[in-house]
């Protein structure tokens, strides 16, 4: 059983499994996205390969890559992790549009970014109170 200590604005400070569990996924998350966010800032041949067969204009990766690495940042900060994690649902949102678009396979391309916002949201509440209470119960009362 986990012991709560105290924590700044309904930031869940427990000891124990959830408190490993809540960080292993939010690092899994964070270490995805900062790789997937700095092959965009990069240019990677790869990724600007990629971005011309989804569409996009040569050079666009380096303004997304910068536009997932901030979010990203604002996830990993306590303070604005549930900031972040509605700007990252909003960028994954665009990364499914933009699979669907070219028709691109259903369950392991076109729905991989819903499977790393489920992940996402999925760590924030096992890290924020706050959060894990809306899903639970609803809005937060008093907050």
């Amino acid at each position: 059983m986990s012991a709560a200590v105290i924590a700044p604005a309904g930031v869940v400070a427990t000891t124990g499994a959830r408190t490993r569990t809540a960080w292993g996924v939010t690092a899994l998350v964070a270490l995805f996205l900062a790789f997937d966010g700095v092959t965009h800032v990069l240019q990677v041949q790869a990724v600007t390969d990629s971005f011309r067969d989804l569409g996009y204009p040569d050079g666009s990766a380096l303004g997304i890559g910068v536009v997932e690495l901030v979010c990203l940042g604002l996830y990993l900060l306590p303070r604005t992790a549930p900031l972040g994690a509605v700007l990252l649902t909003g960028y994954l949102g665009g990364a499914v549009a933009a699979q669907l678009r070219v028709e691109a396979p259903l369950l392991s391309t076109a729905l991989f970014p819903v499977y790393t916002g489920v992940l996402v949201w999925g760590g924030l509440a096992l890290r924020d109170r706050r959060v894990l209470q809306l899903v639970r119960r609803g809005p937060v009362q008093g907050a």
